[in-house]
């Protein structure tokens, strides 16, 4: 999300910069809001039950310009053993767990050693975050109507690898959906 948010910053400085070279008699943020987009930029959050019942993707986020989405970012949230937990699951929140020693995660923070359980547990072969990575990237840049027709021409098996590439997680249309409906909720 950070690497997207720099690229636009830096294409709109570099709009910016050029205008500005330009021997228009505008200012040149002047000339630059006219290169971009008249459309603002809104965002969408939205929790999401992307798979199971056992995680939840806590703020899907999407920045929307118009009718394409321009940023995504998703992260999952699970009890994880050993896992470091979300801020205070060492203070009061861990009273509401049923096993202080297996705290809510955000298992983005947890990469390493979710990863690990998914190659030991289902023979994965990536790292979790770069498979969201993948599907983040794959979100950016399409429409909203393209990403629902995206979902609904495609099976869920076929998803992953197949349609996201770079992706081998089998819920890769769930966050798929996640970031759908953030889109959705952009104001």
């Amino acid at each position: 999300m950070k690497k997207k948010i720099v690229s636009l910053v830096l294409v709109v400085g570099l709009a910016g910069t050029l205008a500005g070279c330009s021997s228009s008699n505008q200012p040149a943020s002047a000339t630059a809001a006219k290169t971009a987009s008249a459309e603002p930029l809104k965002m969408g959050r939205v929790d999401y039950a992307a798979h199971g019942e056992n995680a939840v993707v806590l703020g899907a986020v999407a920045a929307v310009q118009g009718d394409k989405i321009v940023g995504a970012s998703i992260d999952d949230y699970q009890f994880i053993a050993d896992g470091k937990g979300v801020p205070n699951s060492d203070k009061g929140l861990a009273k509401g767990y049923a096993d202080p020693k297996k705290p809510l995660a955000s298992k983005r923070t947890n990469n390493e050693l979710y990863s690990k359980n998914l190659k030991e547990k289902a023979s994965a072969t990536k790292a979790y975050v770069a498979n969201l990575d993948a599907i983040e990237d794959f979100a950016t840049g399409k429409t909203i109507t393209e990403l629902e027709k995206v979902l609904k021409d495609t099976p869920k098996e076929k998803m992953p690898v197949d349609t996201v590439t770079g992706s081998t997680l089998t819920d890769t249309q769930g966050y798929l959906t996640a970031i759908l409906e953030a889109a959705k909720a952009a104001k």
